[in-house]
């Protein structure tokens, strides 16, 4: 296990001290709700792209921070997209951990930002962009580490710009993970990733109408079965090549079992819910991505397969707080069972979002 690993879960387990009230804090509260009961989530507050146009940040190795918690799957789909494309030093990371009532704490023992800016608390990077701030900062958030200000924290598209804008950083090797030729269509399945998969399972966690969260499984489900499909004769859904469509499906995928699912057991009832054994073509899949590459042991501890240091899962910090999970080294032990997909290839031509020519009437600004 990691050093990494072995920091991170100190601070998860030390006590801190309640912020005081002279910290600018904030309410803790759900008001990511529709009139009818369902589950719509925040805008992001800095949606600012990479790259050379007009308001955007330059690429620059070693002028930003990313910080976020492992914990979060809109980070750890980022922590995949550096991995796979070399961008480890050019991007550094530096965790979060333990929110309260002040937000997230920034990991003191991993990375330079808590000792140049003397402040452990994400927020204080939001207040010094935008003066008075009293919203809640966000996993992932860019800062520059040298003015201490947000770059951005949209998730929709710090990934799609490490792909592109960051190219020249990039490792010998490195997977195009948003080739030119799939751009529109990469950006329609993402968009029906997102809405369906990703944002799916909170959509039926955090409906406060029944109804409003039979409608969002329904939806999750049958998403679910679409791309089982796709992926019965497609080594990933483009075909032969990883995109970051990939990445982002996975990110839901590889948290089901232990986070998502025991969560919308007990909402629905466990009858009702199918397991992602129940997609084989799926499970494959996802035992593919996660054989080469998709997570690290850091990862593997926040999505409870690895005890920490201590022996101890990180069992409830996630959907599942409180529920009765499989044992955690069985549940490994599938993940590392062969997916036999290695000879799959197929066409990137599918029925699914840009079907048509519509991809050619979409685009991302």
């Amino acid at each position: 296990m990691s050093t990494v690993v072995t920091d991170l879960e100190t601070e998860l387990n030390t006590e801190h001290p309640e912020p005081a009230e002279t910290t600018a804090s904030f309410p803790e509260t759900n008001t990511e709700q529709t009139p009818d009961g369902a589950f719509r989530r925040q805008r992001n507050l800095f949606p600012v792209r990479f790259g050379d146009g007009p308001g955007q940040y330059p690429a620059e190795p070693g002028r930003y921070r990313l910080l976020g918690s492992v914990s979060c799957g809109w980070c750890r789909r980022q922590l995949i997209a550096i991995r796979l494309l070399g961008l480890e030093e050019a991007l550094p990371f530096v965790p979060l951990y333990g929110r309260d009532g002040a937000g997230w704490r920034i990991s003191e023992t991993q990375g330079d930002v808590v000792q140049k800016w003397g402040s452990d608390r994400l927020n204080s990077f939001y207040e010094r962009t935008i003066p008075g701030f009293t919203g809640r900062g966000t996993s992932p958030t860019i800062i520059d580490i040298e003015t201490g200000k947000v770059v951005t924290n949209s998730y929709h598209t710090i990934d799609l710009d490490l792909a592109s804008v960051w190219k020249p950083f990039h490792k010998a090797g490195a997977p195009d993970l948003y080739p030119e030729d799939l751009r529109a269509e990469i950006n329609l399945l993402n968009q029906q990733i997102f809405d369906d998969i990703n944002n799916g399972t909170y959509k039926v966690i955090f409906a406060t109408n029944p109804q409003a969260a039979r409608a969002a499984l329904g939806i999750f489900e049958a998403r679910l079965a679409d791309y089982d499909f796709r992926l019965d004769s497609r080594r990933y859904l483009f075909g032969d090549r990883i995109t970051d469509s990939d990445i982002r499906l996975f990110q839901t995928l590889s948290s089901f079992e232990r986070s998502y699912r025991p969560r919308l057991a007990d909402i629905l009832g466990d009858g009702n819910i199918k397991h992602l054994q129940d997609f084989g073509n799926l499970w494959d899949y996802a035992r593919d991505l996660f054989q080469h590459g998709f997570v690290d042991d850091r990862e593997l501890y926040f999505l409870d397969l690895l005890p920490g240091p201590s022996g101890e899962y990180i069992q409830g910090l996630g959907f599942a707080d409180g529920l009765e999970l499989p044992d955690a080294a069985e549940a490994l032990a599938a993940w590392q069972q062969p997916s036999g997909r290695e000879d799959l290839a197929g066409s990137p031509l599918y029925s699914g979002p840009g079907s048509g020519g519509s991809f050619e009437l979409w685009s991302l600004s």
